[in-house]
């Protein structure tokens, strides 16, 4: 079975260093820390990854004039454009075209060249496979592809120079790109992972269950970020040989999470931060276990945060 290797991550890391902006850790209650991933360029990880493929195919030759291509409106879209734009190459982006205005409005402003095509995502990628082929661009992925994950699992590295004696990481899973880098640097260093899917919203646990990948529905409110049909096999031989533990959450856990995470802390987040939160509280770490909780992503409207009273 594909899998990526510890190596892979570490010479994500050499490309990433300087390029991406260092973790940022914040102390939580008692022995649980924040990973404040949130403040990366874009707003998610996906830049690590992003800037992990594009600099890794410039150092290869294999950089097209073209520049690169991806079918994403959301995250993984205003990644490739951003470290596209970073490189000094083209990005051009396919999305439906009744994607929000909002979106196509970052994507230009990385100076990406946005297609809007039919109305959903499967027109888009159809589009943009069509693309690639006929411009000679350079297709990338929101998640499955081995450069994309090892430059996520970066994010662990770095972690794990600022908590060496971290016992646990809780990161949330959609496709699994970012969950697999994470698992391969946290296998090395020892650092057991627990993996938060919603619960109708579980592509990696439901994969574990069957002993291979297989699509599932989707319908959570975190499904714009973590809202996969079927997760990568990387994703799945991360879960399988290493230290982690499979946690599912109900959507109300979800919400109730990501309206803590700004009552207690004034960070407005994505619901899949909310998720790894509420995975946590799934989990229940023993006590004196140190553990880390990957706040992924700020793209989100603050709008539906309640004040407290």
């Amino acid at each position: 079975m594909i899998h990526l290797t510890y190596e892979d991550v570490t010479a994500a890391a050499r490309r990433v260093s300087g390029r991406v902006r260092p973790l940022v850790v914040a102390p939580a209650d008692g022995d649980t820390w924040l990973a404040l991933e949130m403040l990366q360029h874009t707003g998610t990880f996906k830049a690590r990854g992003a800037a992990n493929f594009v600099r890794a195919h410039w150092e290869a030759g294999t950089l097209p004039d073209a520049g690169v291509t991806i079918a994403s409106g959301g995250n993984a879209g205003l990644a490739c454009a951003w470290a596209a734009r970073e490189q000094g190459v083209r990005a051009t982006v396919f999305l439906p075209a009744n994607a929000p205005a909002v979106k196509v409005g970052r994507l230009r402003a990385y100076d990406a060249d946005v297609r809007l095509v039919g109305s959903e995502y499967a027109e888009a990628a159809e589009a943009c496979r069509a693309f690639a082929e006929e411009s000679g661009a350079l297709a990338s992925h929101a998640y499955d592809h081995p450069l994309i994950a090892a430059g996520a699992g970066t994010l662990m590295e770095e972690l794990h120079q600022r908590l060496p004696a971290l016992d646990t990481v809780v990161v949330a899973v959609g496709g699994g790109g970012l969950f697999a880098g994470v698992a391969t640097a946290a296998h090395e260093h020892g650092v057991r992972v627990v993996a938060v899917e919603p619960e109708d919203c579980r592509a990696l646990n439901a994969a574990l269950a069957a002993g291979e990948v297989v699509d599932v529905p989707v319908a959570s409110v975190a499904a714009d970020s973590l809202g996969a049909r079927r997760v990568t096999p990387l994703a799945l031989y991360a879960a399988q040989e290493y230290d982690v533990c499979s946690v599912l959450v109900p959507d109300a856990d979800i919400v109730r999470a990501r309206q803590e995470l700004w009552d207690e802390h004034r960070l407005a987040v994505e619901h899949a931060a909310g998720a790894a939160l509420a995975g946590l509280r799934a989990y229940e770490p023993a006590e004196g276990e140190r553990v880390a909780v990957v706040v992924c992503g700020a793209n989100t409207d603050p709008g539906d945060l309640v004040p407290r009273a």
